[in-house]
């Protein structure tokens, strides 16, 4: 017990003479300092000493005492040897604060980018909640109804969505150069309420991506798809090329009679869906937009809806990379500043087309 009472004791001893060792060479160095810091850390230790005499046991600093200490850190090099009650990474991270809020401000005040009218950011955000659009269309649907207003503002005011991978576009070199002269035909399933299969099929033109065709059947047979070709093309010649995949339905009669139409038929290479982007793109916006919001009763039910979605789409949907709806859109001015936009519901309400409307 004694034992352990002196070498408390001892320790103590040691740290006090070391402390005083180390005090009393900082003296002997102030004798070296200049006027000028020797100013700055009576300086520094006066106020200090204000703050512990201010706030108790706790300092705590305000904003004025942040700003003495974040000049006193560009101006003094030596700053470290009197900073006592606030760490130096505290004033670093107190000036990077100060750095963040002083561009904040310059960039609120910035005069050659004036914000848009009010119910101009009203109708963006309506758009974005009442539709599953992004920046792009949005702007083009604001285009059809004379807004002029950039892509760029137009995102600024939408919540930011991460890309999607599997949404990019392959195989683009036999697209590119015949897509004004090339249509696609494929297949897809939509389950109805008794768990049945109905399948949709359809011919898609890949210049202005317009639905040429479409038909629903519960029972698909090539002698069914060879009677959908002559309804889709009932003048020979109507068009260069028409690509397809390798199902099994596609078979040498269906490509005879792609021939006796005077098309060329153009087969996709196997286990290569990609290779028919533009039919198996629209067929992803079709379940997006419409299937995947209904429960389809049966083969008249999802005749209609389709019917009615391919009304929309082909007349009034703003495609993306046209900024125009496949059979072209006339664009609407404002006729009189009290004019107000409305919704048009298409689809059941599952979309909307958007216009000018007098105020009553």
């Amino acid at each position: 017990m004694c034992l352990t009472t002196r070498s408390g004791s001892l320790a103590v001893a040691v740290r006090v003479l070391l402390s005083f060792a180390i005090a009393l060479l900082h003296s002997l160095g102030a004798c070296f300092r200049s006027q000028r810091e020797q100013a700055l850390s009576e300086l520094s230790l006066r106020q200090q000493l204000a703050v512990l005499a201010q706030t108790g046991r706790r300092p705590r600093f305000t904003p004025l005492d942040r700003a003495f200490w974040v000049l006193l850190h560009r101006l003094w090099p030596r700053r470290r040897e009197v900073l006592v009650v606030v760490q130096p990474e505290t004033v670093v991270r107190w000036h990077r604060k100060g750095f963040r809020l002083y561009w904040r401000f310059r960039s609120r005040r910035r005069p050659d980018r004036p914000r848009i009218p009010k119910d101009v950011r009203e109708l963006i955000r309506r758009m974005a909640l009442e539709n599953p659009w992004g920046a792009r269309k949005i702007h083009a649907e604001l285009a059809k109804l004379g807004i002029e207003v950039s892509l760029a503002t137009v995102s600024r005011y939408l919540r930011k969505q991460p890309p999607d991978p599997a949404r990019r576009q392959k195989w683009r070199t036999f697209l590119r150069n015949h897509k004004d002269a090339t249509a696609a035909m494929d297949f897809f399933v939509a389950p109805t309420v008794r768990f049945r299969l109905l399948y949709v099929w359809f011919v898609l033109d890949h210049d202005r991506r317009r639905l040429i065709h479409l038909n629903v059947t519960a029972n698909p047979t090539t002698r069914w798809v060879t009677q959908q070709l002559r309804e889709a093309f009932p003048w020979e010649g109507a068009l260069p090329f028409l690509l397809y995949d390798r199902d099994s339905i596609f078979s040498a009669e269906a490509t005879a009679t792609i021939r006796n139409l005077g098309i060329e038929p153009v087969r996709t290479a196997y286990r290569s869906p990609w290779t028919n982007a533009f039919a198996e793109r629209w067929i992803g916006t079709c379940r997006r937009e419409l299937l995947d919001h209904v429960i389809v009763l049966g083969e008249r039910h999802l005749r209609r809806l389709l019917a009615e979605y391919v009304a929309y789409y082909n007349a009034e949907r703003v495609h993306t990379s046209l900024a125009d709806s496949p059979a072209g859109r006339r664009t609407e001015n404002r006729p009189s500043p009290s004019a107000k936009v409305v919704a048009l519901p298409r689809v059941g309400g599952l979309h909307h087309r958007y216009a000018w409307c007098e105020a009553a």
